[in-house]
Parts: C-alpha cells; structure tokens; sequence
C-alpha cells in the first residue's frame, strides 16, 4: 500500500485510468469482431456503417493514447483491405455491363 498522499491519489488515478483504458479497448474489439462477422456474411452496407464505427474508435484511442497511433494505421488498413476484397468480389459476380459504343 503507498505510504505517500501522492502516491495514493497516483494509484486511484492508474486504477481509474486503467478500468478506462480497458474498456475502451473491449468496445474496440467487440465492434471488430462484429465488422468481421458482418463482413463475413457479405453485407456490403452494413459492413461499411460499421466500418465507419471502428475507424472512429480506433482514432478516438489513438488520441487518448490507449492504442498507439501505429497499430491504430495498421488495423484500420487491413479492416479496409477486407472491405475492399469483399467490394471487388461483389463487383466480379454482377452481370458486366454493356459497352456504350
């Protein structure tokens, strides 16, 4: 236990920081997650809302410093990467269109 007044209010502020901190990371997965199912069973609206949705948490940590800003950059690339791949995939199934001539 501290023995110190500062250290006392140090330790309620980690405390309080870290319940934050964790949460906030939590949140960030969850809606991972739920980007990757939606994703998965191919709906391109959705995917992109909730895209929307985990590139805003994702900056919202990288400000309060929760995630570093790197792997912030790398997780919102590989997330679009997917969207893109599931995009692309969609566009090569619909009938071509035909040519203006």
């Amino acid at each position: 236990m501290p023995q110190l007044k500062s250290a006392e209010k140090r330790l309620r502020q980690n405390v309080k920081r870290r319940r934050r901190n964790r949460a906030q990371r939590a949140e960030i997965r969850t809606e991972t997650r739920r980007l990757l199912r939606t994703i998965e069973s191919g709906d391109r609206e959705a995917a992109r809302e909730s895209l929307r949705r985990v590139f805003s948490l994702l900056d919202s940590a990288a400000g309060r410093g929760t995630v570093k800003k790197n792997s912030v950059a790398r997780r919102k690339s590989r997330l679009a990467r997917k969207i893109n791949r599931l995009e692309t995939a969609a566009g090569a199934e619909s009938p071509p269109r035909p040519a203006d001539e």
